[in-house]
């Protein structure tokens, strides 16, 4: 189980398990904001509380931005619509983890900003980001 809070600790997180990896996004809003997410679906693999603030980049977006109120902090993102299955794909923010819980989580490139593609591996891991 890997734990995640914002700033001033009223947003939490739970990843269960270990993440197969940490994606890098490229797209606007995931640089701007410099997050590593790792992704499963709401109250399954994920589970989130605390109030939070979203923000959708425009009508009809599949996903929201989930920000803590008080301190500002992107803790996770969601789909704003459920899958044919009722499920709903979530991701946290790891950089809201300790560093040792996920030091060693590869990093997944993805071209969010032009192809939309999955990129190589390129051997790094969260450390590489951090430390």
């Amino acid at each position: 189980m890997i734990e995640g809070a914002c700033l001033c600790g009223a947003v939490h997180w739970r990843f269960k398990g270990t993440p197969d990896g940490a994606t890098a996004c490229n797209c606007t809003a995931c640089r701007r904001y410099g997050v590593l997410w790792a992704y499963d679906y709401e109250d399954e693999g994920i589970s989130v509380s605390g109030p939070t603030t979203a923000f959708t980049r425009r009508e009809n977006s599949p996903l929201g931005f989930h920000f803590c109120p008080t301190c500002g902090v992107v803790a996770y993102w969601r789909s704003t619509r459920p899958r044919k299955d009722g499920r709903r794909r979530i991701a946290v923010n790891l950089r809201l983890a300790e560093p040792e819980a996920v030091a060693d989580i590869p990093i997944d490139h993805f071209d969010g900003l032009v192809t939309f593609d999955d990129l190589p591996r390129d051997g790094r891991c969260v450390r590489d980001y951090w430390f």
